[in-house]
């Protein structure tokens, strides 16, 4: 069909361009979560394997019983050790025992182990002191050349700190009580290093095996009395109280330093010791003369065996009086023509000591 004049239908095309724009960062966002996710999963794996089986019990409380930490609980899961499902870690209904209890982290602690412990914190202190004293003789030039002279160990009864005689260096003049003016410098580091420590000390005085060629009535047991005072006082003179020294003792050459050569000069020597609380208290029930008790078992054996020995001695003197009387008792005649000669003993009156 035809169209006349110009009637035809326009038609236009209309061609919409679509650009490849920005479709949004919603998948960045959902990432970035399931990262997190991840992360703190995998943190969750390391922390379950790093914990120990109580916090993990103690984990397991909180989760099931969440009001044990937040209704008059601690906050603190592993602190306390648990919810109120497990009655050892949630801190009610324990039953007291003899030991001694950490209730808010569930920990048992009996008085021996109190007691290590202490001696464990005690012992480390001891070593910084011991290095502090070393220290100070390292930065001291005048004290640096005789370091090699002062001997500091960490010991059962506390620091022990020796000051030892050289060869061609004593500490004192020879047979006499006067301090060399080096042994007064290393007294005074020793006085200034120990003034704030709250432990007491004991200085005792050292000899060689080496006899005394002195008076009659002066010995090493003197000599080394006098030296130990001398530093007692010489210590008390660079700040050291008088309190603050528990004993001053002279133990001649009776504890030697080199044991397999007592005339060695290192055996001349004074020993200061920074007592430990085990060594004080020993000291004071020395000092103080206090029972040590025995057990109850122990002296019911001590009368066992004494009870034992005496009827032992009943038999033996029974047994000699017998013998003495008729000797042919215990040792018989083997060429006796008489067997009742050794088989009727004569009669002996019985005495009270026999009777058992």
């Amino acid at each position: 069909m035809e169209f006349e004049n110009d009637d035809r239908p326009i038609i236009v095309k209309r061609v919409r361009k679509v650009q490849g724009g920005h479709h949004g960062g919603a998948w960045k966002v959902a990432f970035a979560d399931f990262a997190t996710a991840m992360m703190a999963f995998f943190l969750l794996l390391w922390l379950l394997e790093a914990a120990s089986p109580k916090e993990k019990i103690a984990l397991s409380g909180y989760f099931s019983d969440p009001s044990a930490f937040t209704e008059g609980g601690s906050p603190y899961v592993i602190d306390l050790g648990g919810g109120l499902k497990d009655d050892q870690f949630s801190g009610e209904n324990n039953v007291e025992s003899p030991n001694s209890r950490i209730q808010d982290q569930g920990v048992m602690l009996d008085e021996e182990t109190v007691q290590d412990l202490a001696a464990e914190i005690e012992n480390l202190k001891f070593q910084e002191l011991r290095q502090t004293l070393e220290t100070r003789i390292e930065n001291n030039p005048d004290l640096r050349k005789y370091k090699e002279q002062i001997i500091m160990d960490v010991t059962r009864e506390g620091l022990q700190i020796q000051i030892v005689d050289a060869k061609a260096r004593p500490m004192f003049d020879s047979g006499r009580d006067i301090i060399k003016p080096y042994m007064n410098s290393i007294l005074k580091a020793v006085a200034e290093t120990l003034t704030g420590v709250p432990n007491r000390l004991s200085i005792s005085g050292h000899t060689d095996a080496m006899t005394f060629s002195g008076t009659w009535d002066y010995s090493n047991w003197e000599l080394s009395a006098d030296r130990a005072n001398a530093a007692r006082r010489s210590l008390q003179r660079y700040g050291i109280k008088e309190a603050k020294v528990a004993q001053v003792v002279g133990l001649s050459s009776s504890v030697p330093y080199d044991k397999g050569r007592p005339d060695n000069p290192i055996n001349r020597r004074i020993t200061i010791l920074v007592m430990n609380d085990k060594s004080q208290a020993k000291l004071k029930a020395q000092q103080e003369g206090d029972v040590i008790p025995v057990p109850e078992q122990t002296v019911d054996k001590i009368e066992s065996e004494a009870d034992a020995l005496k009827a032992f001695e009943r038999l033996r003197k029974t047994m000699t009086r017998k013998q003495s009387a008729d000797p042919g008792l215990l040792f018989p005649d083997s060429g006796s023509a008489d067997p009742k000669a050794t088989a009727q003993p004569k009669a002996t009156t019985p005495q009270d000591d026999e009777v058992f």
